[in-house]
């Protein structure tokens, strides 16, 4: 297993390489930045500019400022974002914890009600109940989480049902431990059920195929005629056996959840990376963006890595093959 995590590692350094180069340079082609706006102000000398430049190393070739900027962030330090005059790594620490919270809550949330609801589809094919689950994962498939997250919104704002702006109450720091955690799930509730929701819609679509072929497989047949428990069967046979196309779907799961996060916290101002991003890129700080897509793409390689060694703990031979392609 060491090796095989050892593989995975090595292969995510030249993936990350990749989307930061790639991010970097679509970035300075893009025209302008964000000393352009300064120059607009007369009370701002030329000279003053060029300083700013050189501080900051705009003038210098593209290359040479990927590779200082490469240097830098492997050691986790970004620079100083242009506008917020605060050092980036300070500015995400504030707002990634609650994106990776959100995310959390809506992917658990995803799976949990995702699995139990597949099973009964598959359970009874075709029936009453199996027909409205689909009707509810075709109804919310077809939904984008951002006309959702409008709906949602205009929901809490007119009845109250879901708090609406900010992750915590005013009086969150006189909140006892056990308050506080209730404090934060409620604030999250209304951004987690959007994700959760349309998450779940093609999740439930995909748990549903995988029980009906797996509890139709040899091998279900065959524990039917041992006599086994139909419970035992379902959750000992069939689903294991059936999770595995699911933990390889994880890491795509934690990428979506990741880019839908963002839009929906901007829609429903959540104060994650999402919003703190949309300002970065639209005052063009150059730093600030290049800090938050380095840190998602971190958490998006990780992601993958999560759902690799799990698929690998449930099927050895995945393990087995990695193992003997490092040694050959």
């Amino acid at each position: 297993m060491l090796l095989y995590i050892l593989k995975r590692l090595l292969n995510m350094i030249p993936l990350l390489i990749g989307i930061t180069f790639l991010s970097f340079v679509i970035i300075q082609l893009a025209p302008g930045n964000y000393l352009d706006q300064l120059k607009m102000n007369p009370q701002i000398s030329e000279e003053t500019i060029k300083q700013l430049e050189e501080s900051y190393g705009l003038n210098q070739p593209l290359i040479i400022q990927y590779f200082k900027w490469l240097l830098n962030a492997l050691r986790f330090e970004f620079g100083y974002s242009f506008s917020y005059h605060l050092p980036v790594l300070e500015l995400i620490k504030e707002r990634v914890g609650n994106t990776l919270f959100l995310s959390v809550v809506s992917g658990l949330l995803a799976w949990l009600l995702a699995i139990p609801l597949g099973i009964i589809a598959a359970i009874k094919p075709n029936s009453i109940i199996d027909k409205f689950i689909q009707l509810f994962s075709f109804t919310f498939m077809s939904i984008p989480s951002f006309f959702l997250a409008f709906l949602m919104l205009l929901l809490a704002v007119n009845t109250g049902i879901f708090p609406t702006g900010g992750a915590t109450s005013i009086n969150y720091e006189n909140l006892s431990l056990f308050e506080k955690i209730l404090d934060r799930l409620w604030h999250v509730s209304l951004p987690a059920f959007v994700l959760a929701i349309t998450s779940l819609a093609g999740l439930v679509r995909l748990v549903r195929s995988a029980m009906i072929e797996s509890l139709s497989s040899d091998y279900v047949l065959f524990a039917k005629t041992k006599g086994l428990k139909d419970k035992d069967i379902i959750l000992k046979h069939a689903l294991r056996n059936a999770l595995n196309p699911f933990i390889t779907l994880l890491g795509f799961e934690i990428a979506s959840l990741l880019s839908g996060a963002a839009l929906v916290e901007i829609i429903v101002n959540w104060p994650g990376m999402g919003m703190l991003m949309l300002d970065a890129v639209l005052s063009q700080d150059l730093y600030l963006v290049m800090g938050g897509l380095y840190i998602g793409a971190i958490m998006l390689i990780i992601g993958n890595l999560v759902a690799d060694i799990l698929l690998a703990k449930l099927d050895p031979r995945i393990r087995q093959r990695e193992v003997e392609g490092v040694l050959n």
